[in-house]
C-alpha cells in the first residue's frame, strides 16, 4: 500500500493547509513541463498528484487512514532490515543508455531506491541516465524497519563512458586540474595533479637526503 504522506513529505496528522502547501511546492518542483522527456519527473509528479487527491478529500482520507493503520499493525517485522541483493546489469554506460537495476530486501516496511523514491521490497527497474556528475551517477537503496527505527543502505555507482575517446581523455585531464572537495586528507581541495607533483617532489627530497647520508 502506498504511503501518500511520504509522497508529500508531511506527517500523518498534517492539516489540510499543510497538505496544500506541500502539494504546491512539490508540483512546481517536479512538473513535467519543467523537465520534458524525463520519465522520473513525470512519475514523481503523478505520485504527488495521486497523493494530494486522496488526502485532500476528507472522506477518502478517512478510509485511507483506516487501511494504512491496519496495514501498519498487520505488517511490522521485528527483525533488522537487510538487503539480499542490489545490482545493475552494467556499471559503465554512455549517456542515455538503458540500465536495469534489481533488488530484494527483507524485514523492511519502507524501501526506497534513490533518486527514484518508494519501491516494493523487491523488483526490477529500467532506467536511462541523462545526467552524470563528474562522470558518475549514484544509486542508493534505503531499507528501513520503522518499528525498530533501523535503516540499511547500499549503493551502486554508474560510470559514464564516452563514444568519443578524445572527449573521455579531455574529461580526465580536466578532472586532474579541477579542485577537489575538501576532505580530512585533502582539507584545501587541492587538484589531484598538483597533489601528485607535490608527492613526487617530497619523494625526491627524501631520496636525495638518504643518498647524501649514505655517502657521507
Amino acid at each position: 500500500m502506498k504511503n501518500y504522506y511520504y509522497f508529500l513529505g508531511v506527517k500523518e496528522n498534517a492539516s489540510e493547509e499543510d497538505i496544500k502547501k506541500a502539494y504546491r511546492k512539490l508540483s512546481l518542483k517536479y512538473h513535467p513541463d519543467k523537465n520534458p522527456d524525463d520519465h522520473f519527473f513525470e512519475t514523481r509528479f503523478m505520485e504527488i498528484k495521486e497523493a494530494y487527491e486522496m488526502l485532500i478529500d476528507a472522506e477518502k482520507r478517512r478510509i485511507y487512514d483506516d487501511n494504512l493503520s491496519h496495514q501498519q499493525r498487520s505488517y511490522r517485522p521485528n527483525l533488522p532490515p537487510s538487503i539480499k541483493f542490489f545490482s545493475a546489469n552494467k556499471v559503465r554506460v554512455q549517456k542515455g543508455e538503458e540500465v536495469i537495476i534489481s533488488w530484494q530486501t527483507q524485514n523492511a516496511d519502507i524501501v526506497k531506491v534513490l533518486p527514484f523514491g518508494l519501491q516494493k521490497g523487491y523488483g526490477e527497474k529500467v532506467i536511462r541516465i541523462t545526467e552524470f556528475q563528474d562522470g558518475k551517477f549514484q544509486l542508493l537503496l534505503h531499507v528501513t524497519n520503522s518499528l525498530l527505527n533501523k535503516t540499511v543502505v547500499q549503493g551502486i555507482t554508474i560510470t559514464e563512458i564516452y563514444e568519443n575517446k578524445s572527449e573521455e581523455f579531455r574529461n580526465d585531464v580536466e578532472n586532474l586540474f579541477k579542485p577537489e572537495n575538501p576532505t580530512s586528507i585533502n582539507p584545501h581541495g587541492i587538484p589531484r595533479l598538483i597533489r601528485i607533483i607535490i608527492a613526487l617532489i617530497m619523494m625526491l627530497i627524501v631520496i636525495i637526503i638518504l643518498w647524501e647520508n649514505f655517502f657521507n
